[in-house]
């Protein structure tokens, strides 16, 4: 019985730890998913499962298209492929969910992967798409305003110089938002994922009570916006 209840503890230790490790300004994630190595996106055929797959480990660069392709060509058939990235560029995220559609191949994001930003929208070109229980499909608002120093460079020059950037940035905004809507009409994605999660999270980091700029979708979530479709 000692022994019992020594495995017990341990075992309730373990899931505190576990807890603990949840993102106090994300707090639908934990602190650090695994989304892999921030240089860019490899490509690698494996077998897992008794299924041929192409792994895609790394952030989404700017030149990521032609080594997809590329990838795609030198291992077909490929079964399904399986997503592990940061995100990268949101354009060119689009463009590679959209090849992979053209292809048919199912994705999946496996337990204990996290997939964010700019991988959602490749992840979502499968056909079908599972996300298993302990996968991450990681949203945010897309922000261009990120860079902090050419936005206090604009506000020196004057308000003229300031009024051009904000325009500038409504407009990639609009642009931008209007790509991401049209493309989840095309892969059969509920549209309401962008208005009731992902534009709903702050855009950037603020002062205040709710400071979270990333959300993780519960598999309840995943089916009721058909983010995923094969269980």
């Amino acid at each position: 019985m000692h022994r019992r209840f020594r495995a017990f503890a341990a075992l309730a230790l373990l899931a505190s730890g576990a807890s603990a490790q949840v993102d106090p300004k994300n707090p639908s994630c934990p602190l650090q998913p695994n989304w892999g190595e921030v240089r860019e996106m490899q490509f690698r055929a494996d077998t897992r499962g008794g299924k041929k797959v192409l792994l895609a480990e790394g952030a989404i660069d700017e030149a990521l298209l032609p080594r997809l392709q590329a990838a795609l060509t030198r291992n077909q058939p490929i079964d399904e492929i399986w997503f592990r990235s940061p995100g990268g560029n949101a354009k060119v995220g689009n463009e590679a969910g959209l090849l992979i559609r053209k292809t048919g191949i199912p994705t999946r994001i496996p337990a204990g992967w996290a997939c964010f930003s700019a991988c959602n929208f490749m992840f979502m070109g499968g056909v079908g798409r599972i996300v298993e229980p302990g996968g991450l499909f990681i949203v945010h608002m897309f922000t261009h305003t990120g860079d902090r120093a050419l936005i206090r460079e604009e506000v020196k020059k004057g308000e003229q110089s300031t009024v051009s950037l904000i325009g500038e940035v409504e407009q990639e905004s609009a642009m931008l938002a209007s790509e991401d809507n049209d493309f989840l009409i095309r892969m059969g994605v509920s549209r309401k994922l962008l208005t009731e999660v992902m534009y709903r999270q702050k855009a950037v980091e603020e002062q205040g009570e709710d400071r979270s700029t990333r959300r993780c979708l519960t598999q309840d979530e995943l089916y009721k916006y058909n983010v995923a479709n094969l269980r």
